[in-house]
């Protein structure tokens, strides 16, 4: 079920914003521009998080198990998400659903960038495994976050001008 199909809970239909909220470090800037645009958010992690309180933001604690955020968040995607997330096989899935995908330092999953990023991430943890490599991804910066909200404005402008195919229009 798209999360962007029912506006039973009183918030508007339309667009919904899904976010891999582990190690998300773009979560307070979402909630900002969610109040902005009034959209609802999902903030998916495995473990209880602080959220405020707002009857558009959610907060949607699933089961420890390895993939069960990731799980839940596909289930969820659709034409009518934004999907926060910078986990690649995620965003692949979502993509896949018919979702807008963002990575937290802004960059767009699109559907003609995703296998090159897949092969990247799973080239990289082969180098790691190898011992070739060492490190993670470079820190988060205050360009990323920049970044990171203009890619979100531009999506959510973007699905709001889209004719839409589940009967929504505009939210």
């Amino acid at each position: 079920m798209n999360v962007g199909a029912s506006a039973g809970d009183g918030a508007p239909a339309g667009i919904a914003i899904l976010v891999d909220a582990d190690a998300c470090p773009v979560k307070q800037e979402i909630y900002r521009v969610a109040e902005r645009h009034q959209l609802r958010v999902k903030v998916v992690a495995n473990s209880p998080i602080l959220v405020p309180r707002d009857p558009l933001i959610e907060r949607v604690t699933v089961g420890a198990g390895l993939d069960a955020a990731d799980d839940w968040i596909a289930a969820q995607a659709g034409a009518n998400t934004i999907v926060i997330t910078n986990d690649v096989p995620l965003a692949s899935r979502c993509l896949k659903a018919g979702a807008q995908v963002i990575a937290a330092n802004g960059r767009p999953f699109t559907d003609a960038s995703i296998g090159m990023a897949l092969a990247m991430r799973n080239l990289m943890a082969d180098l790691r495994e190898s011992g070739e490599m060492g490190g993670g991804p470079p820190a988060f910066s205050p360009r990323d976050r920049s970044a990171f909200l203009a890619e979100l404005d531009r999506t959510i402008r973007r699905l709001r001008r889209r004719p839409s195919d589940h009967g929504f229009g505009a939210a």
